[in-house]
């Protein structure tokens, strides 16, 4: 499973609005169909080999773009079938069906299935289950390679749903921008490998896939301040402290405080068993703080968090810290790191997709917030996002959090804006984690 890095993502209404944009600016829709339709059937040539392809149309535009590779497909040689759902519904899908001059199977005549699928039938427009009968046919074709236009039929563009589609892709190829549905599960795991066809659409930068971590090397004037001086505040379990001080070692930091940690992985970690805390908060070198891995709720936990907002310092704010802290963020630069349950206590109420709840979760916050999981999704008060997809199921175990926070805090110690910092941390854990690999646990990421 993979997605393009630093690739842009559209929900539904925004590809409309982008759609129109082109259109309005000279560009009509013909053309991006022509395009649209011209890269499906290059990669469906690629894939079916010399081997026969169906393709399967629905009656919009998404049966369209079907209609467009079925004919580009025939100019290249290749023995092409199509089955249409309907008749095509729209002056594009019609003009497109008109240009096809072979014949059009019935897709509820069960048409015998080909080596290769092309799943044409609905794209962006469609957020429901399809139809029990329709389901049921295209599960005939289950075990034949699938190259799905867009989405894979059945699938919510905008991520949200609860179902699968009857017909998984191998292959979806996504067309202008790449939707939610790519990025967010359940529907990213059945759309396979994802491609992105750039057929000329203005996507913008506000959402986008995490880009390729570069880790840039200190210049020649730094010293271990300008790198960044991080305080991490440990708690009653001080080993997942003492994980988030290694990875923030680890991720670049130049100097590293563990407040109220005993045993730290690296000589080079200031260990402080005693009260020294807000005097460490106090420190104008002071880049960062973390506060929260390996800490309950608790007063304890209260008042440490209340210390490092009085301070001003740019935060780093895990588990159970992060509902500690809110709605008392103010003005501080501020990354919250919940996974799916801390996530729901500090922000109750949001529906939608994880990429709506979570940025609504920045916005209502003021602060930038790391939704954890498989499908991490970053977003920032202004409407920024990010979408993490796909991570590393060897992250699936404790302390990679602890881990994370620990990257985070390096990044933001070092002067990054809070946005920048938070993607470039969960692009360092990825990475790591990839490079490590089977048998991961959090201290690898640390000590590998």
């Amino acid at each position: 499973m993979s997605v393009p890095t630093d690739a842009p993502i559209l929900t539904s209404n925004a590809m409309r609005a982008a759609e129109a944009a082109c259109a309005t600016g000279g560009t009509p829709l013909a053309d991006l169909m022509e395009r649209a339709g011209a890269a499906v059937a290059d990669l469906a040539w690629r894939m079916a080999a010399g081997a026969p392809v169906l393709i399967l149309c629905g009656p919009g535009n998404n049966g369209g773009d079907g209609y467009v590779a079925a004919r580009r497909l025939v100019e290249r040689g290749v023995r092409v079938r199509v089955a249409a759902l309907a008749e095509p519904a729209t002056d594009l899908a019609r003009a497109a069906r008109d240009r096809w001059t072979g014949p059009v199977e019935a897709l509820g005549d069960d048409p015998a299935p080909a080596p290769l699928i092309v799943d044409a039938l609905f794209g962006v427009g469609l957020s429901r289950p399809l139809a029990a009968d329709l389901a049921a046919r295209l599960h005939r074709f289950a075990g034949r390679r699938v190259i799905a236009v867009d989405v894979p039929s059945g699938v919510d563009a905008d991520g949200v749903q609860d179902w699968a589609p009857p017909l998984a892709a191998d292959v979806t190829l996504a067309l202008g921008a790449l939707k939610p549905a790519h990025v967010l599960l359940p529907a990213a795991v059945c759309c396979g490998r994802t491609l992105l066809a750039s057929i000329g659409i203005d996507a913008g930068r506000a959402m986008r896939t995490l880009p390729r971590w570069q880790g840039a090397a200190p210049d020649a004037s730094a010293h271990k301040f300008r790198r960044g001086m991080l305080l991490v505040r440990a708690g009653p379990m001080p080993g997942a402290a003492a994980l988030s001080a290694g990875a923030a070692l680890r991720a670049g930091a130049g100097y590293v405080v563990a407040s109220g940690a005993r045993d730290v992985p690296f000589a080079a970690i200031i260990a402080e068993e005693g009260e020294s805390y807000s005097r460490r908060l106090a420190d104008p070198r002071l880049g960062a703080a973390v506060v929260g891995p390996g800490y309950p709720a608790s007063a304890a936990l209260d008042r440490d968090v209340a210390a490092a907002l009085e301070s001003g310092k740019p935060l780093v704010l895990d588990a159970a810290a992060i509902a500690a802290a809110l709605p008392g963020l103010g003005e501080t630069s501020a990354i919250l790191t919940p996974h799916e349950g801390e996530f729901a206590r500090a922000f109750p109420g949001l529906t939608g997709s994880k990429v709506d709840r979570t940025r609504a979760a920045a916005k209502r916050a003021g602060a930038v917030v790391i939704h954890k999981g498989a499908d991490t999704v970053i977003a920032a008060p202004d409407g920024r996002i990010m979408a993490a997809w796909p991570g590393s199921p060897w992250l699936a175990t404790a302390g990679t959090g602890d881990v994370l926070a620990g990257a985070c805090g390096a990044m933001l110690a070092r002067g990054d804006d809070a946005f920048d910092a938070a993607v470039a941390a969960v692009g360092w854990h990825i990475l790591r984690a990839r490079a490590i690999g089977p048998g991961l646990v959090a201290d690898d990421l640390v000590k590998a």
